[in-house]
């Protein structure tokens, strides 16, 4: 029912997490970050404790494969799929024997991917390979490989919801863009929202730091 993907950047030391699904609200209850700790995703059958729970095992200090390790002693895990990244480790991938459907995953030095109900298992090594070629900032690279994914197929049927987060030196993501239910192509429609809010988002932030530096919103009534 869903294909994603954990990412950190080294160089920003942001964390950032994106995914797409046919069910509802999929980012609302499967990606998770916090600053200076990780990302990571919940999925299949989807049990939402279990993000913030591999991100606060992450920031007791933690590896990412000793955090899903713990969580795999949990009730009915093999029904999940998990993901989780930190700031110094490879990221790991879980999947359960009872997840659903076509599987895949595939980790990488600053990325995993996952997914289930696959259209076919290369979707997530295509995605990797964009988010890998891909330049700019973290949430453009994690665009690039959710749109990859969608067009090498994505989820077995029609695709409803996406989601885009990314964690910086913030308490709050610096971008949490979400469509919740949309008839077709919820990742392209989640591109054209990234492309609306990207040369925003320093704004936004310097708004919540220093109001004072704050340039206008260009709307009326603060032009």
């Amino acid at each position: 029912m869903t294909f994603s993907i954990i990412a950190r950047c080294p160089a920003t030391g942001q964390f950032g997490a994106a995914v797409a699904s046919s069910s509802p609200a999929v980012a609302a209850r499967c990606v998770r970050g916090r600053k200076g700790v990780g990302a990571a995703a919940s999925q299949n059958i989807t049990d939402p404790d279990l993000g913030p729970l591999l991100l606060d095992l992450m920031a007791a200090g933690k590896t990412p494969e000793q955090a899903v390790a713990e969580l795999r002693q949990r009730p009915f895990i093999d029904y999940r799929q998990l993901m989780a990244i930190d700031a110094n480790h490879p990221p790991v991938v879980f999947t359960g024997a009872n997840a659903l459907g076509t599987l895949a995953s595939i980790v990488g030095e600053h990325a995993a991917c996952a997914g289930n109900m696959l259209h076919d298992r290369g979707v997530p090594a295509v995605m990797l390979a964009a988010f890998e070629q891909a330049e700019g900032a973290l949430a453009e690279r994690l665009m690039q490989a959710m749109l990859a994914g969608q067009a090498a197929g994505g989820e077995e049927g029609p695709v409803h919801s996406a989601g885009l987060l990314v964690y910086g030196a913030q308490n709050w993501p610096i971008v949490d863009l979400r469509l919740d239910w949309v008839e077709a192509d919820p990742v392209q429609a989640l591109y054209a929202a990234w492309g609306v809010y990207a040369p925003q988002l320093q704004a936004y932030i310097t708004r919540a730091l220093d109001p004072r530096a704050a340039p206008s919103f260009g709307v009326p009534g603060n032009l």
